[in-house]
């Protein structure tokens, strides 16, 4: 989503401002070195079969979208400012206003867009122009099931890795590679949802995909199909090249793998014990964007950093082999989390890598991925296939012939250089304090249960969540929850705009002593059904927010955005400062994510509604005198046992 977020970024620019600064759209698809795909390489009933039956994205009436985004102020403003809003929104849509203007402008770009209007649009301004660090800002994370197979260790030793983190290591490497050569083979079965068929082209961008640091607005590069032989190794903070597979493409076995890490670690270690450590030249994909592009152009002047360079954005995938963790960190998975996130002040990442397995020195695994190629749920899919996979019988191959060893990357890093990577993990230390992440659920009810309710799990947890944020705020918020369009040719995600009236109608009630529960419960089933609706209608292309993206990427100069009544009214950006940043990813047993807020004043929570329980995480900024995410888990927590406890009592009563 929208990446305007760390409390220094938040100071420095409003998401209203940043919001109305928009304006063009010239960009290529997806700034990347891809060869297109044409027809004649799909491959029947294969992963891409029914990507040309897919339909486009539609562009919704623009008198549709302004009722659903009135609606949807409703419940944030007075009844003084939501008469202005009115007024902003007729004299915008009406045929004297720019919205028809920029609309007819958009449907321009959609005719001339290959695939959909939106796609570049959403990837340059909700990503790649972002030009804070995305460490943290637009990388998410996420910890991987724990594996009976390779129990985690009590304690590990600091500073040398261990055996249960290589093999597991190895283990998962070879997983992720089982996955990659099925998409090249085109042996991924299409996704569906209700028997309809989903697009499949972010898979295209799992592996061998890296952010490339430009100024003003990054760039994307990858290949399909992903034939780079090697991953990238992070180990103490040193990059290293890691052979996965021969020159002549045979893969490796489990065994070769393991043995390729224990040498580059033991490469790197000797290295440090003769020379001590070289710089950290990772830890610049932790800094401000535009000091991080400043900083490669000045290191790919010298070729051998062209080199080291190339290695690192071909590589499949990153592999953090971290050991210089704290014991009590890597034990506990609030903390563990928090090391996924951030590391030690950006430490021993390549962040700008679209996937990275990070295995802990104690067996412990998670990832964190950068958020700009692709969604969490697809990512997702091939993570949890691959620790399903982690704990079945693996059959290795045999050992491939002539693979060569690992090969530490060499840096030559100037002065100049050296002072940007300085500030860089300065500035990424100060971010990572700042930034707090919690744990939490319930364990005695969860998605099987809520069905007897008669309404949805997901319409469940964000009802309850208005509730909860009424009762410890004591106002309503801008609400954000993820949509897939992936019904959609290249779609991506779309705003569901969770605060409704119908919701804070219930979330007064639920407090109430004189509404009797019967009451209560006729509103909670309303809200939660009018959930469904704004869920469904976000789904199919029917959603607020990425609309008006569209039609703010076609003002064309200051003059005209001025102009632009609904951008300009004060409520645009109050409904798009998203104080709840929400994801709902299910299932949450082996895959249990997290991010960080949006705003400096706001809490991300990533939510799980598995089948007996509800497992979330819960994000916050410790310098806002406004958030206490301890104290609002606690009373998230209350809420979705109050919401439990009525339902029992509701359903006890009819019987």
């Amino acid at each position: 989503m929208l990446r305007f977020a760390t409390p220094q970024a938040a100071r420095m620019r409003s998401p209203g401002a940043a919001l109305r600064a928009i304006a063009g759209v010239g960009v290529s698809r997806h700034h990347s070195t891809t060869a297109s795909q044409d027809a004649s390489s799909v491959k029947p009933g294969g992963t891409f079969s029914s990507q040309a039956a897919l339909p486009r994205l539609p562009i919704p009436e623009l008198k549709d979208t302004a009722a659903r985004y009135l609606k949807s102020l409703e419940p944030l403003l007075a009844p003084a400012d939501y008469a202005r809003s009115e007024r902003a929104v007729a004299e915008f849509v009406s045929d004297s206003g720019l919205g028809p203007v920029l609309q007819q402008r958009l449907q321009q770009v959609d005719r001339a867009a290959q695939y959909s209007w939106l796609e570049d649009i959403w990837l340059k301004k909700a990503y790649l122009e972002w030009r804070g660090p995305s460490y943290i800002n637009v990388n998410w994370y996420a910890l991987i099931g724990d594996n009976p197979a390779f129990p985690v260790l009590d304690s590990a030793p600091r500073g040398h890795v261990s055996e249960v983190q290589i093999q597991r290591a190895a283990r998962l490497i070879t997983h992720m590679l089982e996955a990659n050569e099925a998409l090249n083979a085109q042996a991924i079965p299409v996704d569906t949802q209700k028997g309809q068929p989903m697009c499949m082209d972010q898979f295209k961008w799992q592996f061998g995909t890296t952010r490339i640091p430009r100024m003003g607005c990054d760039e994307l590069v990858h290949q399909y199909p992903s034939t780079a032989r090697h991953v990238l190794l992070m180990y103490r903070n040193q990059a290293v090249k890691v052979p996965v597979y021969t020159a002549a493409g045979q893969r490796a076995s489990l065994v070769q793998i393991a043995a390729q890490l224990v040498q580059a670690t033991q490469q790197v270690d000797k290295d440090i014990a003769a020379h001590g450590a070289r710089p950290p030249v990772a830890n610049l994909t932790a800094a401000h964007r535009d000091d991080w592009s400043q900083a490669r152009m000045l290191l790919e002047q010298d070729a051998g950093n062209r080199a080291s360079l190339a290695s690192v954005d071909a590589a499949l995938f990153g592999v953090c082999l971290d050991v210089d963790v704290d014991a009590c960190d890597a034990a506990d998975h609030e903390r563990a989390m928090a090391v996924l996130a951030h590391s030690d002040a950006g430490a021993n990442r390549w962040y700008d890598k679209a996937m990275q397995l990070v295995v802990l020195s104690n067996g412990r695994v998670g990832v964190n991925c950068e958020h700009s190629p692709v969604d969490a749920m697809t990512t997702g899919r091939l993570l949890m296939e691959a620790a399903a996979k982690e704990r079945g019988v693996l059959r290795d191959l045999a050992p491939a012939t002539g693979l060569a060893p690992p090969t530490p990357l060499q840096w030559n890093v100037t002065a100049d250089v050296a002072e940007i990577i300085t500030k860089a993990r300065s500035d990424a230390r100060d971010l990572a304090g700042d930034l707090r992440i919690l744990l939490g659920g319930v364990a005695d009810f969860g998605a099987q249960w809520i069905k007897t309710l008669g309404v949805s799990p997901d319409a469940f947890f964000q009802v309850a969540l208005q509730a909860a944020y009424l009762r410890h705020h004591g106002r309503p918020v801008a609400t954000y929850e993820s949509a897939s369009l992936r019904r959609f040719l290249h779609g991506r995600t779309e705003t569901i705009r969770s605060c409704t009236a119908d919701a804070q109608a219930f979330a007064r009630a639920l407090d109430d002593r004189d509404v009797a529960l019967g009451a209560k419960l006729e509103l909670f089933r309303r809200a939660a059904a009018t959930h469904t609706a704004l869920t469904a209608a976000a789904a199919g292309g029917q959603g607020v927010d990425r609309h008006l993206l569209g039609l703010r990427a076609q003002l064309q100069s200051a003059a005209e955005a001025e102009r632009a009544s609904l951008f300009v009214d004060p409520a645009f950006a109050q409904s798009c400062s998203f104080v709840l940043s929400t994801s709902n990813v299910t299932p949450g047993d082996m895959f249990r994510g997290g991010f960080a807020p949006v705003v400096a004043d706001g809490y991300g929570i990533n939510y799980a509604m598995d089948r007996k329980d509800i497992k979330f995480s819960l994000s916050d900024w410790r310098p806002s005198a406004a958030t206490d995410a301890p104290a609002f888990r606690d009373t998230l927590t209350r809420t979705l046992q109050d919401l439990h406890a009525a339902g029992v009592q509701a359903l006890s009563s009819k019987k």
